[in-house]
């Protein structure tokens, strides 16, 4: 391995480090950033990552529980190949009264495809509600229409 490249693998992993440590400060930046790897979760079709942003008394519309939630996943997954969730609008906010609770709002279009072209895109207004647990941000309710 030459110098350079591990010079540059270095600052990468500072870079990294120096961006957590950043974050971890900031309730608002992780509140968002525990939304986008939710998504993240979704689109790449990684149910047990999706599963571990959910709070252990997680609800959601419809009566949905974490084991309904799990199965409704599972099931999605199965059935299509390609799944994107865009944001068509968002907002985050961290409660000013109480801050292990945040909120998330967004208008979001969900496709699911078998291969390139979507079968089924549908618009949802989302509102997820979150906790902060062990310096973790949980999400304990989701309601959409």
């Amino acid at each position: 391995m030459s110098a350079g490249t591990t010079r540059r693998g270095a600052l990468l992993a500072l870079g990294a480090a120096l961006l957590a440590a950043c974050g971890k400060g900031d309730p608002q930046a992780r509140l968002e950033a525990a939304a986008k790897a939710l998504q993240a979760a979704i689109e790449a079709r990684h149910t047990g990552d999706a599963m571990d942003l959910l709070d252990e008394h997680f609800q959601g519309s419809g009566n949905l529980d974490r084991d309904g939630t799990r199965r409704l996943l599972t099931a999605t997954f199965l059935r299509y190949q390609n799944i994107r969730v865009m944001a068509m609008s968002s907002s985050h906010r961290v409660d000013p009264q109480t801050p292990t609770l945040g909120v998330s709002e967004a208008q979001v279009l969900v496709t699911g495809a078998q291969g390139l072209v979507p079968e089924r895109a549908e618009p949802y207004k989302v509102r997820l509600e979150w906790r902060l647990v062990g310096g973790d941000w949980k999400l304990s309710d989701l309601r959409w229409e």
